[in-house]
């Protein structure tokens, strides 16, 4: 027997016993659409995380209360420190004159912006910030100017508008100049951000930006923690200037040498590797998860392979006594498992990828198809199929024909 007719006797078999394959497969679909899905996910992040997580400017770091990317249970354990005012924030920045540039930011979201009769959604975001904002948060200006200091000096009510905020209130009209209401203080608009999109899920261009001398005064400063922004003249000095920030930032805040840090310092690549380190915990999860879904699917697999050769024991003695090998037999089994073992597992993966690119497309990244995971998947299959198939496929290939003829 070749192996052509060998994979067409073990299909027809399948075939023969569609609710009994389906089940079986369905089980190894489950499995392998656990970690093929998060694992979509993941790639398609890790694909676009450059973009997603390049929050700060080039040779940045940022000074901040609480840490970057965190868990709420991470939150309560910093919401005793002290919160970073103004005053410090302000010194802060005089001390490290022109050793770096420094920025200075606030933000509140679910605010309302008005011009005349045309409101939008309690959904903006508003921010306090410096005249570095524009580098410190990688933003761009599309018209206008940007704020300047003299307007943070003297708290002037004056306002940036994002992309997407302002063809919400303008249309076919030029915003500069123009009067806009957030919460019900009045702001002259004198600059347009450029389109900046969004990041895992929130737009970046929903945004109004304002001194932030304005924005205490408007929203208070108890309660208000400054994320402060640094950036070094280069990369090369990207090192030595975060050591002599973060000495001065423990200066600002009072703290004796035998103190610990009462503040989280972070970069773009501290976030990347926050990121990637929650990736990492999802991915053991998600494995660990899918093992033990595979190893019960293997066990099935062997259960139905068994169940088959007992069901099949007198076709195997004919065959047998018309001159079939016991190499074909085990042939015929192995291929009959390990098709059921893929078929599952192809089901799984496309499932999986589908599943996994709808979530990501949720964070705004882009579709992908892990082909390393995928090509693991279906090898992982296959092994399922050799390994637990094997024993019934051996036991199938040493029956006696004789005693197999008389098997009733």
């Amino acid at each position: 027997m070749n192996l052509t007719e060998i994979l067409r006797l073990a299909l027809d078999s399948l075939k023969a016993n569609k609710l009994r394959s389906g089940l079986t497969m369905l089980g190894i679909s489950v499995g392998v659409f656990s970690v093929i899905g998060v694992m979509t996910v993941i790639t398609a992040l890790r694909g676009s995380i450059e973009t997603s997580l390049n929050v700060l400017g080039a040779n940045s770091f940022q000074f901040m209360k609480y840490p970057a990317i965190g868990s709420n249970d991470a939150r309560q354990r910093f919401a005793n420190r002290r919160d970073v005012d103004y005053a410090q924030a302000a010194r802060f920045k005089e001390l490290m004159g022109e050793t770096a540039q420094v920025g200075l930011a606030l933000r509140r979201g679910g605010r309302v912006a008005s011009y005349l009769d045309r409101r939008t959604n309690p959904n903006v975001m508003i921010g306090g910030a410096d005249e570095n904002f524009l580098s410190a948060r990688n933003f761009d200006l599309a018209a206008g100017r940007n704020l300047g200091p003299d307007d943070v000096e003297f708290g002037r009510a004056v306002v940036l508008l994002g992309d997407e905020l302002t063809k919400k209130l303008f249309i076919n009209e030029n915003p500069l100049g123009r009067m806009v209401r957030i919460d019900g203080q009045t702001y002259t608009v004198v600059g347009l951000l450029a389109h900046k999109g969004s990041s895992f899920g929130q737009s970046m261009d929903n945004f109004a930006v304002v001194p932030i001398t304005q924005f205490l005064e408007t929203y208070g400063r108890a309660g208000r923690s400054i994320a402060i922004n640094v950036q070094s003249a280069s990369q090369a000095e990207l090192a030595a200037t975060q050591e002599v920030a973060v000495g001065t930032m423990r200066l600002v805040r009072g703290l004796e040498p035998e103190d610990p840090n009462d503040f989280e310092v972070f970069t773009n690549d501290s976030l990347i590797e926050a990121f990637n380190g929650i990736a990492s915990v999802v991915a053991i999860g998600a494995f660990v998860i899918s093992a033990i879904a595979l190893l019960a699917s293997g066990v099935g697999v062997m259960n139905i392979m068994l169940v088959s050769v007992t069901e099949r024991t007198k076709e195997i003695g004919i065959r047998k006594s018309i001159g079939a090998r016991k190499q074909n037999i085990l042939s015929q089994f192995l291929i009959e498992a390990v098709v059921l073992s893929l078929a599952g597992g192809l089901a799984g993966i496309v499932v999986g990828v589908v599943g996994g690119n709808i979530g990501a497309s949720l964070l705004n990244a882009t579709a992908v198809i892990p082909w390393g995971w995928v090509a693991t998947g279906m090898l992982v299959c296959s092994g399922i199929g050799i390994g637990f198939g094997y024993y019934p496929a051996w036991k199938a290939a040493s029956l006696d024909p004789i005693e197999a003829l008389r098997y009733e």
